[in-house]
């Protein structure tokens, strides 16, 4: 193989590993929930856009730099911090992503039903069926980072469209994103957002891509710390053009549907057009995440047991066919989604505390000298998110 063509195969393996981990963090219920603030808070939820991109900054690439330097996955690392832990760990991110991997699958249904009328139950099926088909591949992993690639820009492209048809007050919402009206009722769509768009298996996504495709050691990390700029990057793009597209029409006065808010706001802000490209966003947003949450799921449970890493492609199946068998004849699993949301809480101070234990441990990462800004704004991230998982433990009372 030629050197340009190794430099070739080396950049879209990270680009891929970027958009697996934006693509994730942008699903379905990403979409409802930001939607729903911006009607709330109107121009200062760009106060919580920002701060959700500066705390998932600091997850991200902290994860990312200890992971892939160490060529160890979350699992195996939390297990050299303290043995045990890293089962804990693989079933918590496992539970909370078949749980909200489900919700994955509900979303592209919804969005299919948006683009053809198509009942809901048989959108879930072709849903499922499209992310087994993904799997099914020999070599699996270039095939997920051309999906991801693909829609994530066609989602992109299409959000930007109905941001500048909406025509949104820019320099307001600038303004309100470092001075809002009340920092204090901004507490909770933070914590939501932060939950929602870091926690879980997103957190991992990304490293364990890059883990799977050989791009470790310190020697790597210069294509590290691109690849998880490129996801952070995504992702943030992706979540300022959709606030600036909602904004655009409640900045109007106009009232979004509750039951799919992000739906009404780009009917109301670009027509038939506008809806029926938040059906493809939504499809997009959907399938995307489901790839991101099956494969690093199973991934988190593959080094625990020699069968799954043997057969791994047809856990991740596995995987996905339950989700979607699950959305398609149960259907909206509401009380899963409360617990893999109290879990998803949960998991972002433990993930991340692990992380950090971990750059200080020679046995995990050699030589490396993790940097001390990365340490500290970690450790407040910790605080932050552990008051977060402690308030999402409420939702589980709604369970009984």
């Amino acid at each position: 193989m030629t050197v340009e063509k190794v430099k070739e195969k080396n950049w879209g393996v990270l680009l891929g590993a970027a958009f697996i981990m934006a693509t994730s963090a942008i699903g379905p219920g990403f979409l409802t929930q930001s939607a729903t603030f911006t009607q709330d808070y109107m121009a200062s939820f760009g106060f919580v856009v920002l701060v959700s991109i500066l705390l998932n900054l600091v997850v991200q690439i902290n994860v990312w730099r200890i992971i892939c330097v160490s060529g160890m996955r979350g699992q195996d690392i939390a297990n050299k911090i303290l043995p045990g832990m890293g089962y804990f760990l693989a079933a918590l991110v496992a539970l909370g992503g078949l749980a909200f991997n489900i919700g994955n699958i509900g979303g592209a249904a919804l969005g299919l039903n948006v683009l053809t009328g198509l009942d809901i139950k048989y959108g879930a099926l072709i849903a499922g069926t499209f992310g087994v088909l993904i799997f099914v591949s020999r070599n699996a992993g270039p095939v997920i980072d051309r999906v991801t690639k693909v829609l994530g820009g066609i989602m992109i492209a299409m959000v930007a469209y109905v941001a500048m048809t909406t025509n949104p007050p820019v320099a307001e919402a600038m303004v309100k994103s470092v001075a809002p009206d009340n920092i204090k009722v901004l507490i909770f769509p933070i914590i939501t957002l932060l939950g929602g768009t870091v926690g879980g298996y997103i957190t991992f996504a990304g490293a364990h891509r890059l883990v799977d495709a050989g791009v470790t050691g310190e020697e790597n990390l210069g294509q590290i710390t691109k690849s998880s700029m490129m996801g952070i990057g995504i992702a943030s793009i992706m979540r300022i053009l959709f606030f600036l597209a909602i904004l655009g029409v409640v900045a109007k006065g106009v009232e979004l549907d509750p039951s799919n808010p992000a739906a009404s706001a780009f009917l109301h802000g670009a027509g038939q057009v506008g809806y029926k490209f938040f059906g493809f966003v939504l499809l997009a947003a959907g399938l995307t995440s489901v790839i991101g949450a099956a494969y690093t799921s199973v991934s988190f449970l593959k080094t625990l047991n020699t069968t799954i890493v043997k057969h791994e492609k047809y856990f991740i199946i596995g995987f996905i066919t339950v989700s979607t068998i699950i959305m398609s004849f149960i259907g909206r699993p509401a009380r899963l989604l409360v617990l893999a949301g109290s879990l998803n809480g949960l998991i972002l101070p433990i993930t991340l505390g692990i992380v950090l234990l971990a750059s200080r441990r020679k046995d995990i990462i050699g030589d490396y000298k993790h940097p001390t800004w990365l340490i500290v704004a970690g450790i407040i991230t910790v605080i932050l998110s552990s008051y977060a998982g402690l308030t999402s433990l409420q939702n589980i009372k709604n369970l009984f």
